[in-house]
């Protein structure tokens, strides 16, 4: 069962935000962890819940990047400046890609764009919510656990959507927060992107199928919970096969990354005009996929 309306997913988790950019707050005796720092202009969103949910922003002591894409650290910022004691996690990978002149204008340039589509661009004269290299934190590995008081959040390292990804997962609610190193359940379907490396994306997958989930908690596009959760994955798996057959078939027939990836975004947004990323910006998510596949095919992989 698929569930975009934010509020409690069970004892100690809450779906913040809007359905096409959540974050979620886990609860624990010592203090509350924020999961994912979604798009920018979801801040308005989140502090509206904080006081329709009764949520006490105070006790928010530590936030979790699972990658560092514009549209899972929109609200960090924000948050550091609001709440300068917080905690911020990322991987090693994640704060180098943070700190890169280049992808900070392209995060700032990108969460921008991206709320002009969603008419949420004056959120901007609100708040500050550029990303700036002054926002820092520490760094999470593989097999790392972070203890919020009777609720213990594994990491494991997910690369493939981005070089940087890594995903939560917390035993005692068999909850799993994949970020989009795993699927994204957009309306009846799953959207599979493995911006980096399809290939690593998929056996990233793979790792991700053995964990036992009762709630699968995508950063966009709400939860799933019940059955549908613990097959999440394997239907991921089987979607993302699917989609790489139709790269492939693509390039076979261009030999050209550019014209494949065209082809593949007009298809896209013929299915799913309403996906909330622009076409130029999945665009060249399509490219950098295209590219990789092309690399394969050509034995240069």
């Amino acid at each position: 069962m698929r569930i975009q309306k934010p509020g409690k997913v069970t004892e100690q988790i809450w779906f913040l935000g809007r359905k096409e950019s959540g974050v979620y707050l886990l609860e624990g005796n010592h203090g509350s962890m924020i999961i994912s720092g979604g798009m920018s202009y979801i801040v308005s969103d989140l502090l509206q819940q904080f006081k329709d949910f009764d949520i006490d922003e105070n006790r928010i002591k530590k936030l979790l990047i699972l990658h560092s894409h514009f549209d899972h650290v929109g609200t960090v910022p924000f948050f550091k400046q609001r709440h300068p004691e917080i905690e911020i996690y990322a991987s090693e990978r994640g704060w180098e890609i943070l700190q890169m002149d280049k992808a900070i204008l392209t995060i700032n340039a990108f969460s921008r764009n991206v709320a002009k589509r969603m008419k949420k661009e004056d959120v901007y004269s609100t708040y500050d919510i550029d990303w700036t290299k002054d926002v820092s934190g520490k760094t999470i590995r593989e097999g790392d656990c972070i203890d919020l008081g009777g609720l213990e959040v594994s990491v494991l390292e997910i690369p493939g959507h981005s070089s940087c990804c890594i995903a939560a997962y917390v035993p005692k609610l068999k909850a799993l927060f994949p970020t989009d190193g795993g699927g994204i359940p957009f309306d009846e379907t799953i959207i599979t992107s493995g911006n980096s490396n399809f290939t690593k994306y998929q056996q990233s997958l793979k790792r991700l199928k053995n964990f036992e989930v009762d709630y699968y908690c995508a950063d966009h596009y709400g939860y799933v919970q019940g059955e549908e959760a613990g097959e999440f994955i394997s239907k991921s798996i089987e979607m993302a096969e699917k989609n790489r057959a139709r790269m492939e078939a693509a390039y076979r027939s261009t030999r050209d990354i550019d014209a494949a990836a065209q082809k593949l975004i007009s298809s896209f947004y013929e299915e799913n005009p309403s996906y909330f990323l622009s076409p130029e910006i999945f665009l060249d998510v399509y490219r950098q996929m295209v590219r990789h596949i092309a690399m394969v095919i050509e034995g240069k992989a």
